[in-house]
């Protein structure tokens, strides 16, 4: 090594000095010694071996700001408010279903101690899940449910619980895989079920679930194929159809319906979504769904129907490992005592947008340009119902077109901002969907984005 690169080596600071600067003192301050020291012995680091490749060494100032952003950094990749202007209502990315005002507070006074496995009456242990399986039995029109930390675990559950080491018979066409590379054979092997596959990838008919039941059937499966459509040459069997077979060879009938909406619509965005109503009144034994998706609650699992069925799924030793938590449970009680309160809640924030009126959010578009001025224009949009709901349906909407001349930086600018607004760019200009923004979040919008703009 030369003298020279020597000598610039010993011009950088050591650790313990760096961190105990006045430039870095706040930071210790808001995040504590320890991260602050780490995130200094890396610039450090960082800056020696930048020395070592030929560059000139770092100044204080240079890095204390590589302490910053490693620690801004930090602090970005933690769960954060947004405000959610893409058009995608059950944005997965970003939470799906927001929480109504309350189940906010039902979560807020299940933050401390609260009675999630407390009997007020009798002064001892109470069921965790038990009081929450009844307001879902009571809302989804069955005799018992219980409930889980969500709908992948129910359906492991009901699996495991009543078809470990036998058969479960499933259409080809609904042997989905959605998201984090769930695949429903591969759950099935895990919880020890043996998948015996039916009919063809575009038809099944009933005569197929019927030659290939046998004295090892445990379950006819019926997947909701939720986040894609099949067209064209295609035939499918009906639950009315599965339930009649099931009850003529004693076999359970089980429904994933996946994205839980609650009600049978006439018409609207969710009109070809099946519904826990409609499978219940068909003859399902079983209905299994989530949460956080049509429900609009927090993220959960449903076990819904017979009570022997169901009782088998509560007492598993499974069901200990995929339990809901507090905040859940609390969470998931508000949400269906407003669906027990309503066939439509509109203080559920996914019902009112939904069912928004096209015109008044233009409305609310049009205001928002006359207060962001030039370079902002109001738009016809098409929003999205998202969360592998209702693929390829549409919903009309309206927002801002902000044009700009450099649209990929300002969308990064608004994600900057606090809290941050996640849009869309489109077309050289940045787009901001109002079917996903509260009409309460029109002001704070406005000022984010002028903020954003500098």
């Amino acid at each position: 090594m030369s003298v020279d690169r020597q000598a610039q080596l010993a011009t950088l600071p050591q650790v313990d000095a760096l961190v105990r600067g006045e430039g870095l003192r706040s930071l210790v301050a808001r995040h504590g010694l320890p991260p602050v020291v780490a995130a200094a012995r890396a610039a450090v680091a960082d800056a020696r071996t930048a020395i070592l490749e030929g560059a000139p060494p770092a100044t204080a100032a240079q890095l204390e700001a590589a302490v910053r952003e490693t620690l801004e950094g930090r602090d970005r990749r933690r769960v954060r408010r947004v405000i959610n202007a893409t058009g995608v209502i059950l944005h997965t990315n970003l939470g799906r279903a927001p929480l109504s005002a309350d189940a906010r507070a039902a979560v807020a006074d299940a933050a401390g101690y609260a009675t999630v496995e407390y009997d007020l009456q009798a002064g001892s242990r109470g069921s965790r899940t038990g009081p929450v399986g009844e307001l879902a039995a009571e809302v989804c029109h069955t005799p018992s449910a219980t409930v889980v930390n969500n709908g992948a675990a129910a359906l492991m559950l009901v699996l495991a619980a009543l078809a470990s080491d036998r058969e479960v018979i499933v259409s080809r066409g609904e042997l989905v895989e959605i998201g984090g590379s769930y695949r429903l054979p591969d759950v099935m092997a895990a919880a020890g079920a043996r998948l015996v596959e039916v009919g063809t990838t575009n038809r099944t008919r009933i005569d197929d679930y019927r030659r290939a039941i046998g004295e090892d059937t445990a379950l006819l499966l019926k997947v909701h194929r939720s986040n894609f459509r099949m067209v064209g040459f295609t035939e499918d069997t009906g639950i009315d159809e599965l339930a009649s077979l099931g009850r003529d060879h004693d076999v359970a009938v089980v429904h994933d319906l996946g994205t839980g909406l609650l009600r049978r619509t006439e018409g609207g965005p969710l009109a070809d979504e099946p519904s826990v109503e409609a499978s219940v009144a068909n003859g399902s034994d079983l209905v299994v769904f989530s949460g956080d998706k049509l429900l609009g609650g927090p993220q959960a699992g449903i076990i819904a129907g017979r009570a022997d069925l169901v009782e088998p799924c509560r007492r598993h030793p499974l069901a200990r490992a995929v339990r809901v938590d507090k905040l859940q449970r609390a969470a998931l009680e508000a949400t269906l005592a407003s669906h027990a309160r309503s066939d439509r809640p509109l203080e559920l924030p996914i019902e009112a947008m939904l069912h928004a009126d096209p015109a008044r959010l233009e409305e609310r578009a049009r205001w928002m340009v006359n207060e962001l001025g030039d370079r902002a224009r109001p738009l016809p949009t098409v929003a999205v119902v998202g969360g592998g709901s209702s693929p390829g349906t549409q919903l009309p909407s309206h927002g801002v077109a902000l044009t700009t001349d450099d649209a990929e930086g300002l969308a990064r600018a608004l994600r900057d901002v606090d809290p941050p607004v996640i849009g869309r760019v489109r077309d050289g200009e940045v787009v901001l969907d109002l079917r996903t923004v509260p009409p309460s979040q029109d002001g704070d919008l406005v000022d984010l984005v002028l903020l954003a703009r500098g």
